[in-house]
């Protein structure tokens, strides 16, 4: 067991067998008693509750700040558990479940009648999704019930990769943060809804539209109502945003960058560049860093290089923009929205 120094939450590592099966014990109890706790998911790291607690989901969007109309994700470890959750389990939705569950897809279903409204913002549909990391696995066969499980970070900041982003954010609000190792998808799952015809993507993830259209044969983008109930986080206009502004460019060469830099009315020594293909050269900035030109890399690395610009104090972080290509739409859509004003 570890404390750190500068919260009360227990950090427990995972790296061992015994230390692994010690963390799910502690986790499990604490969910058990209605409090919350940090997960690692390979996606984000989750703020765990028991999804079926009314007052422990309540708990989840006070230590957030989240907005009462921003639902939230059941986490499942089973096909049955998944189908628990829903009123009605469409034959689309086992379909998806078994192409690519467990892994970084929701999908957006009417819900059961065990699925309290706070987790929906009062909505008829609930979204459900089936990790793959194995500690929250392991945790949520423990349980025997969802976890409620939304970004372990304050509402509308960069979502967490790491353990030690939570701590930064949350330490000192939550009695636990298990450290399972930095995420592999980095960024938010791909939210479907299956509730639809034809289903609808209402939130892009790293699996993309052309692979779910294997699976479904058809497929439509975006949310079809306007305002209404959220069917899913990750809609609201402003969301994913460090504490600096974030401003997407593009530019040829390094005079190309300063001129842009310049006219955002802040010294070039308290901005941070993001690059990806166009890498500058000038000692201008506060720091140039470098993300591989390739979806998935850059989806791994880009909230970890948004909280250090954050920890170094930059004002302004300057993004390379990003391909006009599928490939590369739901990171897009993560940076959109954080330069969103």
């Amino acid at each position: 067991m570890e404390k750190s120094s500068q919260s009360g939450a227990e950090i427990l590592p995972t790296d061992t067998s015994e230390l692994f099966e010690a963390a799910v014990r502690r986790a499990t109890d604490l969910l058990r008693a209605g409090q919350v706790v940090a997960l690692p998911t390979e996606t984000v790291y989750g703020l765990a509750a028991n999804a079926l607690d009314p007052q422990a989901v309540a708990r989840v969007f006070e230590v957030k700040g989240r907005p009462a109309n921003n639902p939230i994700i059941a986490h499942v470890a089973t096909l049955e558990m998944a189908r628990r959750c829903a009123s009605h389990w469409p034959g689309l939705a086992d379909k998806l479940a078994q192409a690519f569950w467990p892994g970084p897809l929701t999908l957006v279903v009417p819900r059961a009648a065990l699925i309290p409204d706070i987790l929906t913002a009062g909505g008829p549909t609930v979204g459900i999704r089936w990790p793959s990391h194995p500690f929250i696995q392991a945790v949520i066969q423990r349980c025997g019930f969802p976890l409620a499980a939304p970004s372990a970070n304050l509402s509308n900041r960069v979502s967490p990769t790491n353990a030690g982003h939570v701590l930064k954010q949350l330490g000192r609000k939550i009695p636990l943060i298990v450290d399972g190792g930095q995420a592999q998808v980095g960024i938010e799952s791909t939210v479907l809804d299956v509730s639809v015809q034809p289903p609808r993507v209402l939130r892009p993830g790293m699996i993309h539209d052309e692979a779910l259209l294997t699976v479904t044969g058809e497929l439509e983008v975006g949310s079809a109502a306007k305002g209404g109930t959220l069917k899913s986080p990750g809609m609201l206009l402003k969301h994913y945003a460090p504490r600096a502004r974030l401003v997407l460019a593009r530019w040829q060469h390094d005079g190309d960058l300063e001129s842009q830099a310049r006219q955002l009315g802040t010294s070039l020594r308290k901005i941070h560049i993001i690059a990806h293909t166009h890498i500058p050269s000038t000692q201008e900035f506060a720091s140039v860093n470098v993300i591989p030109h390739d979806p998935e890399a850059f989806a791994r690395a880009i909230y970890a290089q948004l909280h250090e610009c954050d920890d170094a104090g930059a004002e302004v972080v300057m993004v390379e923009s990003l391909p006009d290509e599928a490939r590369w739409k739901a990171v897009a859509d993560r940076l959109n929205r954080a330069a969103s004003t």
